[in-house]
C-alpha cells in the first residue's frame, strides 16, 4: 500500500523506521511544525521530522491538519492508509476520509482501557501488572475506533514510564506493520471496542505531579515512575521545587512522620503515610540532576526539615 506516516516524538520513530523496511510504499511523512527548544528557544524540527530528513521522504508539517492546503497535498501523495503514531493534533472528519483504508493509530494501552494522551503513564500509576499496545481505526470519538490488533507487555515493579514507554514502542511498531499487512491483503478484521472496562488517560500535568506525602509509599512509588521522565515528580523544599526520582520503599527504615526528611550517610530517606522511601536522584531549581545524598551534602539539610508548603 501507498503509505503516508504521521507522528511527532522520538517514541514514534520505531514505528517509522519499521515501516520504511517493510513492503509498503511510504510516500509521505506528517508531523507537527517545528517548536522551540532550549535556553535559545530554537525552532527544532520533531524527531519524526529529522529521521524522515535522513531517509529522504518528504515531510508536511501543518499548522492544523485542518488545513485546506495540507489536504490538498495528502490527496496528491494518494495514501491508500495513514499509520499514525502520537501524531498530536485532533484529525478532522475531511482529512479521515481522504485515504480509502483510513488513518490506523498504534495506541500505548489494551483498549478500551486507558483512552487518551497519557495511557503508559496512568497504568503504571493505577498499579496495572500488565498493559501493552493496540491498533485501531481512528473515529472522530476519543481512541474509540474498531481494534485491529493488541500486544501485551508486561509492568515490571521498577519501570518508569520512560522504560514502559520505549518497549512498548519497540514492539508496537512490529504491531503496526503487521496490521497494515493485514489491512493490504483483506485477512484482518477489525472488531469494535467493549462498552465495559473503558478509563481515561488525560495529560499529566505538573500540578499533578505534586508528591502528597501523606499517600501511602505504594502509590508515592508508582506516581513517582508515572511521571518519570515527564513531567518529572516534585515536591517542595525551602519554597522551590525539588524534582523527584523514582524512590525505593524502605520497610526496615524507622517510621518518619509524612514528608519528614533523614539524611544518613549514604541515604536520604522521606517519611509517607506508610513506610519510609529512599531518595534515590534529585533535581533541584537550577541544578544538574544529582544522588539525593550528595544534594543533601550540599544544601547541609537541618534535622526536622520536611518537605513540604514551608
Amino acid at each position: 500500500m501507498r503509505l503516508v506516516f504521521a507522528g511527532t516524538p522520538e517514541v514514534a520513530v520505531p514505528s517509522l523506521d519499521a515501516i520504511a523496511a517493510s513492503d509498503h510504499e511510504l510516500v509521505g511523512v506528517v508531523t507537527r511544525p517545528d517548536a522551540p527548544s532550549g535556553r535559545g528557544r530554537k525552532l527544532v524540527a520533531s524527531p519524526v521530522a529529522q529521521r524522515a530528513e535522513e531517509l529522504g521522504i518528504p515531510v508536511l508539517k501543518p499548522e492544523h491538519p485542518k488545513d485546506p492546503a495540507f489536504q490538498e497535498q495528502l490527496r496528491a501523495l494518494a495514501p491508500d492508509c495513514c499509520p499514525v503514531v502520537a501524531y498530536g493534533a485532533l484529525l478532522p472528519q475531511s482529512a479521515l476520509d481522504i485515504p480509502e483504508h483510513g488513518w490506523i493509530n498504534l495506541h500505548f494501552s489494551l483498549l478500551p482501557a486507558w483512552r487518551g494522551a497519557a495511557p503508559v503513564q496512568h497504568s503504571i500509576w493505577a498499579g496495572d501488572e500488565v498493559t501493552g499496545a493496540s491498533t485501531f481505526r481512528i473515529v472522530k470519538a476519543l481512541d474509540a475506533g474498531a481494534v485491529f490488533g493488541l500486544m501485551t507487555e508486561t509492568i515490571r515493579p521498577t519501570d518508569t514510564a520512560g522504560d514502559l514507554l520505549g518497549r512498548l514502542a519497540e514492539g508496537g511498531a512490529h504491531l503496526l506493520v503487521s496490521t497494515l499487512d493485514g489491512i493490504e491483503t483483506g485477512t484482518l478484521e477489525p472488531r469494535e471496542q467493549s462498552t465495559d472496562g473503558i478509563s481515561i488517560a488525560p495529560k499529566i500535568l505538573v500540578e499533578d505531579a505534586r508528591i502528597d506525602w501523606t499517600q501511602p509509599a505504594m502509590s508515592i512509588d508508582r506516581q513517582v515512575r508515572a511521571c518519570t521522565p515527564g513531567p518529572g515528580a516534585w515536591s517542595l523544599h525551602e519554597g522551590e521545587r525539588i524534582k523527584i526520582g523514582p524512590v525505593t520503599i524502605d520497610e526496615t527504615h524507622e517510621p518518619l512522620e509524612p514528608g519528614l526528611v533523614s539524611v544518613g550517610k549514604k541515604a536520604v530517606h522521606v517519611g509517607t503515610g506508610t513506610a519510609a522511601v529512599r531518595l534515590g536522584e534529585v533535581k533541584a531549581f537550577g541544578k544538574k540532576q544529582m544522588n539525593a545524598a550528595d544534594w543533601a551534602r550540599g544544601v547541609r539539610l537541618e534535622p526536622g526539615t520536611r518537605f513540604g508548603d514551608q
